[in-house]
């Protein structure tokens, strides 16, 4: 049963699977550096999540990409914000439904970026075919980077090189799964304020809208210096609201 109130037994600042999360992504992070620099071995290339379409994908990396950094800003905030909003969750939800929430918005996330990726891969194939490429040449592209300078009459340089980074770069950290935990948290307390910089207070609810808001228009404005997966961090969230609705309709319990 869940109410408005925090659980019986009171409020833990590190439950367990927030705690054991936090863990396994600092155990990651340290493989990824250890793998790198004892066996010039990149983890993040084998662990992080690639595009569906490319021969470096693995169904596994749906999970896995959520446990790798690409550095120690990048961990760090992550973990940061696991620990932030997801003790609270974890205190409230319960240790059992806490853990499902962040891996079906984790897995939720990554699925939702696929889907993007593939639109925007195949609108840029689309047109390469509508001026003439053939699949070799298609497949060079995607494959070593290398391409005709003719076709830059017919065909920006930016998709190009969005077309071959969709291919080649793989997508890691646990925002997507953080975001989720950020929606739910202005969902089910949305009154709650949260210190923006450490200094300017706003409700929750506020932050939430204003922070996918941003998302979304840094993705729409698909800058192609920008390597952030800003349409993952709405996956998770969409997914974060989906599964809120569900159990708020299949609860009555729930306030």
């Amino acid at each position: 049963m869940y109410g408005n109130q925090i659980r019986p037994g009171g409020f833990n600042i590190l439950p367990p699977v927030v705690k054991n999360l936090i863990i396994i992504n600092a155990l990651a992070f340290l493989a990824y550096y250890s793998f790198a620099v004892s066996f010039g071995i990149d983890l993040n290339a084998k662990l992080g999540l690639h595009y569906v379409g490319s021969d470096k994908f693995a169904p596994y990396q749906f999970v896995t990409y959520m446990f790798m950094h690409g550095g120690f800003g990048h961990i760090f905030f992550n973990m940061f914000a696991l620990w932030m909003f997801g003790n609270t969750l974890e205190n409230y939800w319960g240790p059992k439904r806490f853990f499902i929430y962040y891996f079906v918005t984790g897995i939720g996330a990554a699925l939702f970026y696929q889907g993007v990726q593939y639109i925007e891969a195949q609108t840029i194939i689309h047109n390469l075919k509508a001026i003439g490429l053939g699949t070799e040449q298609i497949s060079e592209i995607v494959t070593l980077g290398k391409y005709n300078p003719a076709i830059l009459q017919s065909i920006s340089k930016t998709e190009l090189f969005k077309l071959y980074s969709i291919y080649n770069t793989p997508t890691v950290g646990a925002s997507g799964a953080v975001f989720g935990l950020l929606l739910a948290f202005g969902m089910t307390f949305p009154n709650a304020v949260i210190y923006l910089y450490f200094a300017i207070p706003i409700k929750a609810k506020y932050f939430v809208i204003l922070y996918g808001a941003f998302e979304l228009w840094s993705g729409l404005a698909n800058n192609p210096q920008d390597n952030v997966a800003h349409f993952a961090h709405l996956g998770g969230m969409l997914f974060g609201f989906i599964l809120i609705k569900m159990w708020q309709k299949n609860s009555s319990s729930w306030m």
